[in-house]
């Protein structure tokens, strides 16, 4: 399985979208610092994920949210009561 997740920081409310075969792993190398783009912001929360078979339509999902700024923006407004923060339009970094 294959996953396209989003992950808020707790320090600055700031968004990292990302892909990943092992969400737990991933999600744990955040929140510990091994990745170099996060660990500034960290500890991070899990916001939301999406689950796919195949990694190309993981990729293609990604580069979806990544380079259509209203593909995220509609995944946003479906996920507000998660993130708890009214100005999510300029909170998502382009990270990967």
């Amino acid at each position: 399985m294959f996953y396209v997740y989003l992950i808020k920081s707790m320090k600055n409310n700031q968004l990292y979208l990302g892909l990943t075969n092992n969400l737990r792993r991933r999600f744990a190398e955040h929140n510990s610092g091994l990745s170099s783009h996060t660990k500034k912001y960290m500890p991070y929360e899990m916001v939301y994920y999406e689950t796919y078979r195949r990694e190309e339509n993981a990729h293609k999902r990604e580069s979806n949210l990544k380079l259509r700024a209203n593909a995220l923006y509609q995944l946003k407004r479906r996920i507000v009561v998660s993130l708890k923060s009214p100005h999510l339009s300029d909170k998502c970094g382009d990270q990967s």
